[in-house]
């Protein structure tokens, strides 16, 4: 019995705690609001309705899966943060499994907050194309397989690394190289990120050139295939 509580108490972290990837300071204003799209048994903050259709386009196969996109404030140092929803992870089977994507408002630079949607639209898709990709690995899951999972990525650094490159993983073999690549460099290349997190980036990433490496076998795969 001890051991079950301090599982799930394992996994109500791992449920509310930011994927390192995206760990930023953030602005303390209170959450804002935003008018909401459905679409696609989706909702999605008009601001960026754009960016999440387009990848979206890219993963036919969460065509039907129920995602809400919201915006927040704040989320614990967080950008962007995909989670199964708590009570549908216990409830409902993984065919009616429902999840969300956290956005954060406006990332806090040094100049001041700069509001998601400014941030360059191919990066920004890929960003959301990054989340997206934990969906994918999330909807193949048990319950169980997602309790033990959450268990690890809390505990165990390797296996933080082994579900952000499953992650960009699912998003590159969907085509979204080139989206991923455009958001690794801005995050890599942008003054405004601090040191410590393009580190975790380089150190817990694709990098640039192992992106470009995938895509290209992927795109001589496809070429062989239509030959």
């Amino acid at each position: 019995m001890k051991y079950l509580i301090s599982s799930f108490l394992l996994l109500i972290s791992f449920l509310f705690t930011p994927s390192p990837q995206h760990a930023l300071p953030q602005s303390d204003d209170t959450e804002s609001e935003s008018k909401v799209i459905e679409y696609q048994n989706k909702t999605i903050p008009i601001e960026i309705l754009g960016p999440v259709k387009e990848a979206l386009e890219y993963f036919p196969e969460l065509r039907d899966v129920s995602i809400d996109f919201e915006f927040r404030e704040k989320i614990s140092g967080a950008v962007m943060q995909a989670q199964p929803r708590l009570f549908s992870l216990f409830l409902d089977g993984k065919e009616k499994r429902k999840y969300k994507i956290k956005i954060t408002r406006q990332l806090d630079f040094a100049e001041g907050f700069y509001p998601i949607e400014n941030v360059p639209h191919e990066a920004l898709v890929g960003w959301i194309g990054h989340e997206l990709g934990h969906v994918m690995d999330y909807i193949n899951r048990s319950s169980v397989n997602m309790m033990r999972f959450g268990i690890k990525y809390y505990l165990f650094d390797k296996s933080v690394t082994e579900a952000e490159l499953t992650a960009d993983g699912y998003a590159i073999g969907c085509g979204m190289g080139h989206y991923i690549l455009a958001n690794k460099h801005y995050i890599l290349n942008n003054e405004n990120f601090e040191d410590d997190y393009k580190d975790k980036i380089k150190n817990l990433y694709m990098s640039p050139d192992q992106i470009l490496t995938l895509q290209k076998v992927l795109d001589e795969e496809l070429a062989g295939q239509t030959n």
